[in-house]
């Protein structure tokens, strides 16, 4: 099984584990559950990962491409909303709270990573059939859904999966959101800088992977004085 999973994805498993490791950890030594819901946020936050990872395998654009394609835009904010997990973060004795800090950001990291990796498969499914404009403006617009769907997430407490259980009360919170956008500055101001900070997270990891595979790079290696 884990033959069949790239590099990149075994250090993905290997981040997951080591939060999972963590907060077992808490867990035997307190007996609460502080922060297991942990559990549940992570799995939601690799299934846009799944669904990139069986569309990029797909050799054309056809109907099972467009369901795979929605299922992960649906799911695909689940990933960087992790990030907004570390508002749970506090003291809680008599788990030491260098501890705790360890465990609430490696769960962001991994969020924001898994986020981040599923939408560059997108990307690179979608530069096969799509002119390179358009790929980077889904790719953009896709910055602003996610920020979108990260607030409505956090504050208005929508699921992913009220898309289909409740897609009416969706539809009228959005249509409210797009026009009487005055009544709601604080969602998109939100939107606008969530959306902001995940580009830029998202075009540095693409700059750092493309300067680490160009060719002709000569790394120096740090020496001790």
């Amino acid at each position: 099984m884990l033959k069949k999973i790239s590099s990149l994805e075994r250090m993905l498993l290997v981040s997951v584990s080591f939060t999972m490791l963590l907060l077992f950890t808490r867990f035997v030594y307190t007996k609460e559950l502080a922060y297991c819901f942990y559990v549940w946020n992570t799995f939601l936050a690799v299934l846009p990962l799944l669904f990139s990872r069986f569309l990029i395998r797909l050799n054309r654009f056809n109907l099972r491409a467009i369901l795979l394609l929605g299922c992960w835009l649906a799911f695909f904010p689940n990933a960087p909303y992790m990030i907004t997990d570390l508002f749970h973060y506090t003291e809680k004795p008599p788990v030491p709270k260098w501890f705790d800090l360890l465990l609430v950001t490696s769960a962001a990291w991994n969020g924001l990573l898994l986020g981040i990796v599923s939408l560059m498969q997108i990307e690179q499914f979608l530069a096969r059939y799509l002119k390179e404009r358009w790929v980077k403006i889904t790719v953009m617009i896709s910055f602003m859904l996610c920020g979108y769907g990260v607030y409505v997430g956090r504050y208005l407490r929508f699921n992913s999966w009220d898309a289909v259980t409740e897609p009416q009360k969706l539809l009228y919170t959005f249509s409210l959101h797009i026009l009487r956008p005055q009544e709601h500055i604080m969602m998109w101001a939100f939107t606008f800088l969530f959306g902001t900070m995940f580009g830029i997270t998202y075009f540095t990891l693409k700059q750092l992977s493309a300067v680490t595979t160009r060719p002709g790079i000569v790394t120096i290696p740090f020496s001790r004085g």
